[in-house]
């Protein structure tokens, strides 16, 4: 099911609590206003009678996008957290990788992508640049097993991260950026710590970089986690880089804190049950797909299926504005 996203969100007011430098202060600038809303809207929310709860409502194709989301599958640290809430300390989880059940996952939701449709859709994937959403982007949206003397270089090499998984094609796939906005909470939890840019290169050889701007983690740090508040801000920040792009179908592979807090800013101006299918934890390798609407003229972008009336030129006056004209000019005797 597609939900159309469209609420208010103002980051909750604090206490004028003491400032305490958290990762998230590393992160790129895209500077959000502080009270955004979501949809990209400057103007304020609608009158009662037209709240999105009375029923349905219109909006130009042009003017939204399209977002896949999905949590990535079963990672070690899910396995052992579960067994013991203190194992998410340990750095024998760090950057922690799908399990075998977790493989078993992505091949599951690979088969679903393929059998609805979505993989032909879908123009460009983005992934969050861990081992376990690396691992849970390929193996969903790429093109399956990499055989040599294909000339396309291997979405994810054999055996990439502990995975005992054989390589994976980039063979008619949309491209996959890797891109630190969307990564889980930051700080304290090894398990949520990446590896080096130069060690991800040769394991993930058609996921591109670029867009990460330094070689080591500079955000993840061993003693401040980051607020739910602030992975809720940098979620915002996300959608509005998103906005940037010119693809309209975009499938993002992150993690179920990140979603979480993210999605949680949407859907008050909704029906109670459309809030909660928005907001509720994602399960692993569960998808959502969901729509944003720009209601700023924020993107620019024209349509591409509308068409112009009157061409070629040629009377076209309604019946109901003609009647109207007849009525006036009767009036006016």
């Amino acid at each position: 099911m597609t939900i159309s996203i469209s609420a208010i969100y103002t980051p909750p007011l604090s206490q004028n609590p003491p400032i305490v430098p958290s990762p998230i202060s590393k992160l790129p600038r895209f500077s959000p206003p502080r009270s955004a809303i979501l949809c990209f809207s400057s103007s304020p929310p609608p009158p009662p009678d037209m709240d999105a709860t009375t029923g349905p409502s219109l909006y130009p194709l042009h003017r939204s996008k399209t977002l896949h989301l999905v949590r990535h599958a079963q990672g070690i640290h899910n396995v052992e957290g579960e067994k013991d809430h203190s194992a998410y300390m340990s750095y024998d989880l760090f950057d922690a990788h799908l399990t075998p059940l977790g493989w078993n996952q992505v091949d599951n939701l690979h088969k679903h992508v393929q059998a609805c449709g979505l993989s032909k859709r879908v123009e460009l994937v983005i992934t969050s640049p861990l081992l376990r959403t690396m691992q849970t982007a390929v193996g969903v949206f790429g093109g399956g097993a990499y055989s040599d003397g294909i000339d396309v270089r291997p979405l994810m090499v054999a055996n990439a991260g502990n995975s005992n998984h054989p390589a994976i094609s980039s063979l008619n796939c949309p491209p996959f950026v890797a891109v630190e906005l969307c990564r889980e909470h930051l700080g304290v939890h090894p398990c949520d710590k990446r590896r080096s840019v130069s060690e991800y290169r040769p394991l993930f050889p058609a996921i591109d970089f670029s867009l990460i701007e330094n070689e080591d983690d500079i955000l993840w740090t061993p003693d401040i986690r980051e607020k739910n508040e602030e992975v809720a801000s940098r979620g915002l920040k996300f959608l509005n880089w998103l906005w940037t792009r010119k693809e309209k179908e975009i499938a993002i592979v992150t993690h179920s804190g990140f979603l979480y807090h993210t999605l949680s800013a949407f859907g008050n101006d909704c029906h109670p049950s459309i809030k909660s299918e928005i907001c509720t934890h994602f399960a692993n390798c569960e998808l959502r797909s969901v729509i944003i609407v720009d209601r700023s003229l924020m993107g620019s972008d024209s349509s591409t299926t509308n068409y112009p009336g009157k061409i070629p030129q040629g009377p076209d006056l309604p019946s109901d504005i003609a009647d109207e004209k007849q009525s006036e000019k009767g009036a006016s005797k």
